[in-house]
């Protein structure tokens, strides 16, 4: 009954933001509709280098469905039960697992294992040579966050409010926490990260929670989004978008509350400023980046927080949260559009099209390549050939 009762108040929250406009008032809405895009003259080279089809797709879902990768090979999954693995230089394909099962979340990648969280609590360990299935647990909650695996365990967060250590040898609960839920959430986690032997976590009350790996102890937890207004709608305050750690900082980011630096050791707060965002933050070594909930690309200086440029390109497009590449940010859009966009100053530097699937997770950068996978279940790779590169790097 309980998980019945979070899925109910999960869906209600996802119907109240689509009538009320997570960007404004429903009149609003009619009256602004997604920007165009405006045509400009591209400057970055921006190659495809290989593409796979995943399996089927999952429109309107919003899963927690990305690509990772271990330095071997990539992996990726597909909401109707499919996880593949890839040679990273030439996009052959090494491996493909049919799980028959719909996954949510993942993959989450370790030198043992990978890992896919399903829509129905199931939690799929695999070996990451073969595929094979090596466990496979049920932690009854929907995971919409990557499964974080370690060299001990596999930390898994369900839209519940719950986050479990399972063993990594056979998915045995090793310890859980639980953070209260309020009445409304919008759909979605943040993936728990990792600072040394400390995992850092961010909740739908609006708390950030960093724990010790081997026994689950609370280190230290900070308010990084409190919740404001009267009615459950106003109060919503989760901290649901990407996470980052540059060095010993951690920056978080809540709806309809605050962009935040952290100290990653105690846990204080060394810098705040009032931006709402549902998507998180990018970061660089001297920027942070945030999609505000109109749309609006916003980069932060890291040290202080102060503004370095704004860009309204993408007003209303839904664009992903930012990830740093290669001297550009990168979003990706509603309509299967790949934005970059200048590091230094914000403009637009190149555009390209992965397909007509919704992009609602961010873009992956793994090492000098950026993996993009939309919702209709399609992987495009991309690099900034060489030659194009020292010539950024140059002017």
């Amino acid at each position: 009954m309980k998980k019945l009762k979070i899925h109910i108040l999960v869906i209600i929250a996802v119907v109240s933001l689509t009538g009320c406009g997570i960007f404004g008032s429903k009149d609003k809405e009619k009256e602004l509709p997604p920007k165009e895009l405006l045509k400009f003259k591209q400057t970055l080279n921006v190659k495809r280098v290989w593409s796979a089809k995943l399996g089927g797709g999952s429109e309107l879902l919003r899963l927690g469905l990305s690509p990772t990768g271990d330095g071997v090979r990539i992996y990726a999954a597909s909401q109707d039960g499919d996880v593949s693995a890839f040679d990273p230089k030439s996009g052959r394909s090494l491996w493909k697992t049919a799980l028959k099962i719909e996954l949510s979340s993942g993959p989450g990648a370790g030198d043992k294992l990978v890992v896919v969280g399903g829509r129905d609590g199931d939690v799929v360990a695999l070996d990451p040579a073969t595929g094979t299935e090596q466990w496979r647990a049920n932690v009854i909650g929907e995971t919409l966050a990557r499964p974080l695996v370690t060299d001990d365990g596999v930390l898994v967060y369900t839209i519940d409010g719950q986050l479990r250590m399972l063993s990594i040898f056979d998915g045995s609960e090793k310890w859980t926490m639980q953070q209260d839920l309020p009445a409304l959430t919008l759909r979605g986690s943040s993936s728990p990260v990792v600072v040394g032997g400390t995992a850092i976590v961010g909740f739908d009350n609006g708390r950030l929670i960093a724990l010790d790996l081997d026994s689950g102890n609370t280190e230290w937890e900070a308010l990084v989004s409190p919740p404001t207004g009267r009615s459950d709608l106003e109060r919503l305050s989760d901290v649901d978008g990407q996470l980052q750690v540059v060095g010993q900082d951690v920056y978080a980011s809540g709806y309809q509350g605050r962009v935040a630096s952290l100290a990653a050791e105690s846990g204080q707060v060394l810098w705040a400023r009032e931006i709402s965002t549902h998507v998180g933050v990018g970061a660089d070594w001297n920027n942070i980046y945030i999609v505000e909930d109109d749309g609006e690309l916003v980069s932060l200086l890291r040290r202080n927080g102060s503004d370095v440029w704004r860009s309204e390109d993408l007003l209303r497009r839904e664009p992903t949260a930012p990830v740093a590449f290669d001297q550009s940010v990168v979003v990706g859009d509603f309509e299967g559009y790949v934005h970059f966009f200048s590091a230094t100053d914000g403009s637009p530097v190149a555009r390209v099209r992965v397909g007509k699937g919704e992009i609602s997770s961010a873009p992956v950068a793994i090492g000098d390549r950026l993996y993009v996978q939309s919702e209709s279940g399609a992987l495009a790779v991309f690099e900034i050939p060489k030659a194009n590169r020292e010539d950024n790097e140059s002017n």
